[in-house]
């Protein structure tokens, strides 16, 4: 008979540490897609934007990993970008957690699926405030807002040009 085995953070942390590119999602670890170039231009733009309208207000983070304990399992997820609570010295001896994050993004082809379903699950049930899917499979900008146990309770889907409102400012969506 097989056995199953899930991590906690810290045993992740200790026997993947020079890994690169995987996550630890509800115990289980994942090996992340390689990107591509659409990939990659879109987390650069998008992180260029978010950096312009809100360096002031916010930490952006890009491809960093996030510490989610618990819940019923541990998730320790590196998503695209995070916007975080200011300031950045916090960071220094800690990574972040589900109470600093303003708003996650990830940028969405091979995995869309998985990132509708499990880790949308994680991210509303660590009370992650705002969770942005840039489906690059269908050109829109997926939005969840107000999270809850069972997932988040507003979902929207952006079509290029059509703007979304965040932390007072519209931000178009291209």
């Amino acid at each position: 008979m097989a056995t199953k085995y899930r991590f906690s953070i810290d045993e992740f942390e200790r026997m993947f540490a020079d890994i690169r590119h995987v996550e630890l999602i509800e115990g289980k670890v994942y090996q992340m897609s390689p990107m591509g170039p659409k990939h990659v231009y879109t987390v650069m733009k998008l992180a260029g934007l978010l950096t312009e309208e809100f360096s002031d207000r916010a930490v952006v983070s890009i491809q960093n990993a996030l510490r989610i304990p618990g819940q019923p399992k541990d998730s320790e997820p590196e998503p695209d970008i995070a916007l975080l609570q200011p300031p950045i010295e916090k960071y220094q001896e800690r990574l972040p957690d589900g109470k600093d994050v303003l708003l996650l993004i990830e940028v969405s082809d091979s995995t869309l699926e998985h990132d509708r379903t499990t880790k949308q699950g994680v991210y509303a049930r660590a009370g992650i405030p705002e969770y942005w899917i840039a489906n690059l499979i269908e050109n829109v900008l997926e939005v969840y807002r107000q999270p809850g146990p069972s997932g988040y309770q507003i979902q929207l889907k952006l079509k290029p040009g059509e703007a979304v409102e965040f932390m007072g400012e519209k931000l178009e969506w291209w």
